[in-house]
């Protein structure tokens, strides 16, 4: 029975497809008849009035109408100019991302993204979109779709993102900067925890941006982990982009394990340190004095602990390179002191050695001290960006399960990045207009823009203010027909009310139980 409702769902969103197509080529066709007719009536020979004239003559009344239809095109030409470029760049990679048996899988992929990187949900979803049906979204979603897919149609995204010309003016990256941002959950779902430092019920969602602007990775973490933890996930995937050689973080990414880690696997860190002048220094024997920064060092680095456990910790790190454990894993387990743990001491060591010359060089160095500024504000940035949106639900992600909530921020983080790609393919076109006009421009200039621009994208659709239509009569005697219940008279009603008390049974007894046996 319920293949035989599926199969009718199926066939009849099938038919409601192709009739969308129909009528969004008719509406086309329209467009550019209209369009034809306006150029000629522009190349008519006479003056500038009487081709005003000819032109008013074509449009006619119709203006608003012509506009509305033009921007509701440009509206869809967005999904579908990103989902052509991806076809393309997933044939030229040889990816199966798009490879299904699922009849028009391309728009019911597109359909599931639109609405759980927003946050629509499936039935406000096929209340925005023709001939979308909600079980059909929540079907794909649950049966087609996951984690996996996603991180394969964002891994396409920045490949192709990478191919463009303006974001190498933002960055070469080579740097990227990672930060949490909180997500709002209900309260009564029980994977929701209290984050004390935002306020509120949630999780976080824990996002790689590239240098450029782009973002790499993304993670969902409970709020009562420690988010540095997370910092190196991102060398796990196995991805053909360049990895990037430097990691800027916030105060929770300056641990003395994760220094000693990402040492290890050849990644500088460079975090932005709150109150980092309470940190210690260390200096690298008693001998060493120092004329005017003495006071800074407090103690001083156990070479032994080093030396004699560095085999364990290369161990360690040739399985985070061979993809067979994770770095967040490693430093959980290492988060906190342990006198027993001698791979934690080594790791802690060896960070404190690494965190101590990354401090003396923060220390004499302002353009270092603005290079985090600047990288950390593009975390930021992005997650600004990434909640705009997820614009639906009030930015409450509604989900009870885990596994649907990781997927919820991979969603929005392909969304998110899509958007990124379309503004960098109409800010390029638009400078290559103006330098074909022979404009040049300054570097700096160019640096200075961003992609995280949204003026031009409306989310909630056009409406019209028509005050010449009139409002239907208003009717406020209308009679509601009710039915009356038969109430019951006073004594029968409390006599119902009262509870029979149930009669107990008597015991038998023994001298009752022999008068029994002797009347049988």
């Amino acid at each position: 029975m319920l293949i035989k409702r599926m199969l009718a769902i199926h066939q009849k969103g099938k038919e409601a497809l192709q009739q969308y197509h129909l009528e969004h080529q008719s509406r086309t066709d329209a467009l550019v008849m209209t369009l034809r007719d306006l150029v000629v009536a522009y190349r008519k020979e006479g003056s500038t009035e009487e081709r005003f004239a000819a032109i008013e003559g074509v449009i006619g009344e119709q203006s608003e109408e012509v506009l509305k239809q033009c921007e509701e095109h440009l509206a869809k030409a967005f999904v579908a100019h990103v989902r052509a470029w991806l076809e393309d760049r997933a044939r030229q990679t040889d990816a199966t991302f798009y490879d299904s048996k699922l009849e028009h899988s391309v728009a019911r992929y597109l359909t599931a993204v639109f609405c759980f990187g927003c946050n629509l949900g499936p039935s406000q979803t096929s209340r925005s979109l023709d001939a979308v049906d909600r079980r059909d979204v929540t079907w794909v979603n649950q049966r087609h779709i996951t984690i996996e897919n996603l991180d394969e149609a964002i891994r396409l995204v920045i490949h192709a993102y990478h191919r463009f010309d303006l974001p190498r003016f933002w960055g070469t990256g080579k740097h990227a900067s990672a930060d949490g941002t909180k997500w709002e959950m209900y309260e009564q779902n029980l994977l929701a925890e209290y984050h004390i430092r935002y306020g509120g019920y949630g999780g976080i969602g824990y996002y790689h941006v590239s240098d450029n602007y782009i973002a790499r990775f993304s993670h969902f973490i409970p709020c009562g982990v420690w988010e540095g933890s997370f910092i190196l996930d991102i060398f796990e995937q196995e991805d053909k982009e360049p990895k990037p050689e430097t990691l800027h973080g916030d105060t929770q990414a300056q641990s003395s394990t994760i220094f000693g880690m990402a040492y290890l696997l050849g990644i500088a860190l460079m975090p932005r340190i709150r109150n980092w002048k309470d940190l210690n220094l260390f200096r690298p024997s008693q001998d060493a004095h120092y004329t005017h920064i003495e006071t800074l060092f407090s103690d001083t680095v156990d070479w032994n602990v080093i030396e004699t456990h560095l085999p364990d910790m290369l161990r360690v790190v040739l399985s985070v390179k061979a993809g067979t454990i994770r770095p967040s894993t490693i430093l959980r387990k290492l988060g906190t002191y342990s006198r027993r743990n001698k791979l934690y001491q080594a790791f802690r060591e060896l960070g404190d050695v690494v965190r101590t010359e990354f401090l003396l060089h923060l220390l004499g160095d302002p353009d270092l001290r603005s290079m985090l500024q600047s990288a950390m504000n593009k975390s930021e940035a992005f997650n600004g960006f990434a909640k705009w949106v997820l614009f639906g639900g009030e930015g409450v992600i509604a989900e009870n399960r885990r596994e649907e909530q990781r997927k919820i921020i991979k969603f929005n983080h392909l969304v998110a990045n899509c958007v990124i790609f379309y503004n960098v393919f109409v800010v390029s076109k638009e400078l290559q207009k103006l330098a074909l006009e022979g404009r040049e421009f300054d570097e700096q200039a160019v640096a200075a823009l961003s992609p995280y621009i949204r003026h031009h994208i409306n989310r909630f659709g056009h409406y019209e203010l028509d005050l010449t239509q009139h409002s239907p009569p208003i009717e406020y005697d209308l009679p509601i027909p009710t039915k009356k219940r038969q109430e019951k008279p006073p004594g029968q009603a409390a006599l119902a009310k009262r509870k029979k008390k149930p009669k107990k049974k008597r015991k038998k007894t023994a001298t009752r139980q022999m008068k029994l046996f002797e009347e049988e």
